[in-house]
């Protein structure tokens, strides 16, 4: 969000949209000194400096099904598997998340940023059953996939917001497309999301336009509703979506459902297969990383891939370590 436009009646509709225009509150609202995010970061790289990735808690399917070790799917969201990992995940979370956290608080964004790493989990160790999973990206494309609905939810306070629209497309997608490279947890990031565009619908939705000033409007142009009609069907049906998913998602993996039984083209979500889809030779299981967020440049990520992929298998048939 960023500057006001005036408009007719005294009031006036925010330029940007939730993609990359956040900047000071408008008059009326809270402007946020952003403390969350930066703490998430020192957490990330506290732990870093002291974790051994299994015994810390990395996402591992057989440990949180058949050893009730259900805290992984938290745990593995503060854990990373090198320098570079920790590093461009940091820089972004720092990029997107101080943005979203001065805009729109710290209790909302820490909710988005912690149950879309959770949903990222879920649906991570839902399909893929053989792999070992680190990772924040899973949270941080919670808090891009915000950013979407957030803008989509306040569609009619915005005025450049197609442009804003398609650039978090653009984003989105190339993000998406790095982590069809062996050895990513893809689904990590779809998962995660998912889950927080889901949530922007129900923790970002903005009053309409004209509702924070209505008292110093004439009467016969005040607004009687706080949001739109299609601003309440879009939080019930997004909280709706939220209750299900993540309890058909729970009970499935906890009852050890392969979710490859019911999707059996899912597996084309994260990897493409080639007969040879790697860079570097390593131990016969390796660690998948997951992808930073762009911006930062996706070119470390590139750098994070050729550290961790393995020469001979196909991606979408070796048993690997995942970075998500």
């Amino acid at each position: 969000m960023a500057d006001v436009e005036a408009d007719r009646g005294g009031a006036g509709k925010r330029r940007g949209g939730g993609a990359y225009g956040y900047g000071p509150a408008e008059a009326g609202e809270r402007a946020w000194t952003p403390w969350l995010v930066p703490l998430f970061v020192v957490a990330c790289v506290a732990v870093f400096l002291v974790e051994i990735l299994e015994k810390l808690g990395a996402l591992e399917w057989y440990k949180v099904v058949h050893r009730n070790q259900g805290w992984r799917l938290v745990a593995c969201i503060w854990l990373h598997a090198g320098l570079i990992h920790l590093l461009v995940n940091m820089l972004s979370l720092l990029f997107i998340g101080v943005r979203l956290e001065q805009q729109f608080g710290f209790v909302r964004i820490g909710i988005i940023y912690l149950l879309s790493g959770f949903g990222g989990a879920v649906l991570s160790a839902l399909l893929l059953r053989n792999s070992i999973s680190v990772g924040a990206s899973g949270a941080l494309f919670g808090l891009l996939g915000a950013m979407v609905s957030e803008l989509i939810i306040n569609w009619t306070i915005y005025s450049n917001r197609v442009a804003a629209l398609l650039t978090l497309m653009v984003v989105i997608v190339i993000n998406l497309g790095i982590g069809l490279f062996p050895h990513v947890d893809n689904f990590a990031h779809i998962g995660g999301f998912l889950t927080g565009f889901l949530l922007g619908f129900v923790l970002l939705i903005r009053p309409q336009f004209g509702w924070m000033e209505r008292h110093d409007l004439p009467h016969s142009a005040q607004v009687t509703s706080k949001y739109k009609a299609y601003q309440y069907v879009l939080w019930v049906i997004a909280l709706l979506l939220l209750i299900v998913g993540f309890t058909i998602g729970l009970v499935m993996l906890f009852r050890g459902v392969n979710g490859n039984d019911h999707c059996h083209w899912c597996h084309y979500l994260n990897c493409v297969p080639t007969s040879r889809s790697s860079v570097f030779p390593v131990e016969p299981e390796s660690i998948l990383t997951d992808v930073p967020l762009m911006p930062p440049p996706i070119i470390s990520s590139a750098v994070g891939l050729a550290f961790t992929s393995e020469a001979t298998r196909d991606c979408c048939d070796a048993p690997f370590r995942a970075l998500n």
